[in-house]
């Protein structure tokens, strides 16, 4: 379990990680990925009761990855958590590398292949209803783009979820606000989003999904209302972290260039710094050193 100040410079990490990769493989979905990356950060460091020495456990959480184009934070947490070596990562978008675009089960770690969008609910509810009817706790866990809320099933999986009272079902949706094509409100309007999802019979909460303590505090409060299946609506900013690619669409799929990533580069080393001195005057702060 880490502390909120150990999750903050985690997603930094991991924020470095990313960029790293995406840039040594001249593809992938920067935006989503910086958008995403403290939900899956808290979810796998502090949420999901699943391991490397786990995975195979039928009592195991599960997470399904429906936004499956930003698959390079998913394996930048997933090696992190050993699932496979570090180095393994440097083979992204390779030829006969099993690190594509999008998940594959034939990376270690990943439950389900995903990438066509609207896809990952459906998978996710038919798991939780699979624990519902064995009599097992395990919960499952999904994460849905704004900018897949148009497929329609999306919404049939949402019926589905409803009426057998998946409770041990957590959706969260990554609501940047921004797809390929443009702001979601201008491409296909969702909002009111949150009333939309209630009456789909979810029990509804929102957060800012970029505030790894705010995260930790809706995710521990699951289920949110016995017998509803649980939505979190996760306010995120994409390209969190990085000045020049946050609220920008055209991060949506990009890749930095040398003085781009040199750029963002120097910004995350720079909240690392901010970040740990902040900490370090707190503690100096409550524990003052007597002479």
């Amino acid at each position: 379990m880490l502390t909120d100040l150990e999750l903050q410079l985690k997603s930094i990490e991991y924020r470095a990680t990313i960029l790293r990769i995406i840039k040594q493989a001249r593809a992938g979905h920067t935006g989503g990925d910086l958008s995403s990356i403290d939900i899956l950060n808290v979810l796998y460091n502090n949420v999901m009761q699943v391991s490397p020495a786990t995975f195979a456990d039928p009592n195991r959480d599960r997470y399904v990855q429906s936004k499956g184009h930003c698959v390079e934070a998913l394996y930048t947490v997933l090696a992190d958590q050993g699932y496979f070596p570090q180095e393994e990562l440097d083979t992204l978008c390779q030829y006969q590398s099993h690190f594509v675009g999008h998940p594959t089960r034939s990376v270690p770690g990943i439950e389900q292949n995903t990438g066509a969008l609207g896809h990952g609910l459906a998978v996710a509810g038919g798991m939780a209803l699979a624990a519902k009817l064995d009599g097992r706790s395990y919960r499952v866990f999904t994460l849905l783009g704004d900018g897949e809320l148009a497929e329609g099933s999306n919404w049939e999986a949402s019926l589905a979820a409803s009426h057998y009272r998946l409770d041990n079902l957590v959706v969260i949706v990554d609501r940047n606000r921004l797809q390929i094509s443009g702001n979601t409100e201008t491409v296909a309007p969702l909002e009111p989003l949150h009333e939309k999802f209630a009456a789909f019979g979810y029990a509804v909460r929102e957060v800012d999904g970029n505030d790894p303590a705010a995260l930790m505090d809706i995710f521990n409060r699951v289920p949110f209302e016995a017998g509803k299946p649980n939505l979190v609506l996760a306010n995120t900013v994409k390209g969190k972290g990085v000045s020049f690619m946050e609220n920008s669409v055209k991060w949506h799929h990009r890749v930095p260039t040398d003085e781009e990533y040199a750029t963002a580069m120097r910004e995350l080393d720079e909240a690392r710094a901010k970040l740990t001195a902040q900490a370090s005057e707190a503690g100096q702060r409550r524990y003052p050193v007597h002479a």
